[in-house]
């Protein structure tokens, strides 16, 4: 790949969707003002208005700016959609993750030398979702330690991993890509399905260069049989959707409910196996009885 000297800069949004997360977001917001190239829009969706910090939102280099939405993943996501104009290129964060200093600068090389490229994801220093989570000196000092490859890879992936997710806009728009607001809350697969919608626009890639931490914080979440239900009727919904195969849904369906069941016999504090097979076990029963519907989670607890 050559160098573009003379390309025009891109217009990158950085897209954050958050609840009940405040102390988190601060930090997160910290980070991205450290960017060596800023976004030059910073656009937040929270459920309520104390889940950000506005005074500090307001002093960053980039004031971010509110957006008003639905509670939901999907849906405050798409509420960010409908306000962000047309960018180039559209950010979305976890408001956990914690990007490399460069990341955004990447982003740009990356889009402006590869045209074909309409999607990609990063690489993780470390994912604290399957563990405890990664305080915030952790993560500072996994960034600070880091050093990229002298020539990053790039290589085509199914589809992003939603804490970190990097968009063409003008793909998104002619694909007619959304995030599907059945699937509420948390938005368990979201990610996975808003990939599928691309697949056939152009390359979605995973890219070394992008890096960063997705703390993995628990504070926020659904609880576990919310969750567990979502593992199910998540996979279910998306994969009749046709943006997921059936043969990794079924690896999705056998595969949580087992986990959580050995989960139970060995607890973590961390992690509610019980909740979660619980969930899973009404969403299979729904499933048998013809009634599975991802929305369910709403009136669970």
């Amino acid at each position: 790949m050559n160098d573009t000297p003379h390309t025009k800069p891109a217009v990158i949004v950085v897209a954050i969707a958050t609840s009940g997360r405040r102390e988190v977001l601060r930090d997160t917001l910290a980070q991205i003002d450290r960017q060596e190239r800023r976004p030059d829009r910073i656009l937040i969706c929270p459920v309520a208005a104390d889940d950000v910090d506005w005074d500090h939102a307001a002093s960053l280099t980039v004031p971010a700016e509110r957006v008003d939405g639905p509670r939901g993943s999907s849906a405050q996501r798409n509420a960010i959609l409908d306000r962000v104009g047309a960018p180039d290129l559209i950010v979305f964060f976890d408001d956990d993750y914690l990007p490399a200093d460069r990341f955004l600068a990447e982003t740009e090389r990356l889009f402006q030398q590869n045209p074909d490229i309409i999607a990609a994801t990063g690489h993780l220093l470390a994912d604290g979702i399957r563990g405890p989570g990664i305080g915030l000196p952790e993560a500072l000092a996994l960034l600070s330690a880091d050093r990229a490859p002298e020539r990053p890879g790039v290589k085509p992936i199914d589809n992003l991993y939603g804490c970190n997710m990097v968009a063409r806009f003008a793909a998104m728009t002619r694909a007619g890509a959304r995030f599907d607001e059945n699937l509420p809350l948390y938005g368990w697969h979201e990610d996975i399905d808003f990939s599928g919608q691309l697949h056939s626009h152009g390359r979605i890639v995973f890219a070394e260069a992008l890096r960063g931490v997705h703390r993995g914080v628990k504070r926020g979440r659904t609880s576990g049989v919310q969750f567990g239900y979502s593992q199910i009727a998540n996979t279910v919904y998306v994969m009749r959707k046709g943006t997921m195969g059936w043969p990794r849904a079924l690896r999705f369906a056998i595969g949580n409910p087992i986990a959580n069941a050995l989960g139970c016999l060995r607890p973590q504090g961390i992690v509610d196996r019980r909740g979660r097979l619980k969930g899973n076990l009404l969403a299979l029963w729904d499933l048998l009885r013809g009634k599975l519907d991802p929305r369910r989670i709403l009136s669970l607890r």
